[in-house]
């Protein structure tokens, strides 16, 4: 081709080249120069699940639609033998596990929260009677280790590590009593009660027990959601019982007593509830 020809055809390859973009899709230039300084994690809790199944049926409640509605999902799912740890959801992207839940001044978790459903039969029944299966130590070891990974990215703190039963104590038990919150606690993960001062208050609250409205106020100092109703109801008894499931897991009939209040004297004071190394949560 000439010089000049080519020359000529410049105009017409410049106007196919316009029509192309016009009705192309557009390309969105973002310039990310700056980043603020004032932003934290979607992440700012963490919260543990029991599947009440083994990991075949759940691994399909966990990925597949429900044919009748209620629909759930977790971003990890721990499997129990063999232990293995897989990823259902993208921490970017809200999973559906934490139902109708409420944690101090958060409602809503799943839009807050990361979801860990750990494969355990929960509740079963024996020949001495109904019990919780215990979990492999395998298992939880790994699930320590995810918590800590998880932890450590999103910088979520550690009284906002929790159970189902925590955010959801009217409803939901797991990861119940056989989960061994303790050994969290002993990873650096959770705070845990002064034992030692507990033990000290007991015989106090032995001589008399505060009204329901105290302890009413000591769940929800702790971070329970509850109505102050200052009645011994329905509500407050599932509230205190799943505080007693975490904390005192020996007996958790949802009833008053002196070792009971002691912790919740204790829990809901600043030097009372602390880390493995003696530092403050918050």
């Amino acid at each position: 081709m000439s010089a000049v020809r080519f020359t000529r055809s410049l105009p017409l390859l410049a106007s196919l080249l316009l029509a192309a973009c016009a009705t192309g899709p557009r390309g969105l230039q973002i310039d990310d120069s700056f980043s603020s300084l004032n932003q934290d994690s979607r992440a700012q809790l963490l919260v543990l699940h029991y599947t009440v199944g083994n990991f075949e049926s759940s691994l399909k409640t966990l990925t597949q639609p429900n044919p009748g509605g209620g629909e759930v999902s977790a971003h990890y799912l721990v499997r129990d033998e063999p232990v293995r740890i897989y990823r259902l959801v993208d921490e970017s992207r809200r999973a559906w596990h934490a139902g109708v839940s409420r944690w101090k001044s958060w409602g809503n978790l799943n839009a807050a929260s990361i979801g860990i459903e750990i494969v355990n039969p929960g509740r079963v029944d024996t020949p001495d009677g109904p019990r919780y299966a215990p979990f492999p130590q395998a298992q939880i070891d790994e699930v320590i280790r995810l918590c800590q990974d998880i932890v450590a990215r999103h910088r979520i703190r550690p009284d906002r590590i929790l159970g189902h039963s925590d955010v959801q104590p009217l409803s939901k038990q797991d990861p119940g009593p056989a989960f061994p919150w303790k050994q969290l606690w002993a990873a650096g993960l959770i705070p845990w009660p002064d034992e030692a001062l507990a033990e000290s208050l007991r015989p106090f609250y032995e001589q008399g027990l505060p009204d329901a409205a105290w302890f009413q106020q000591k769940l929800a100092q702790h971070g329970f959601g509850l109505t102050q109703s200052g009645l011994w109801d329905t509500e407050t008894r599932k509230v205190l019982a799943a505080f007693q499931m975490k904390y005192r897991p020996a007996r958790y009939d949802g009833e008053a007593d002196a070792e009971t209040a002691a912790l919740l004297d204790v829990i809901t004071r600043r030097e009372g509830f602390r880390m493995k190394d003696g530092s403050l949560p918050r």
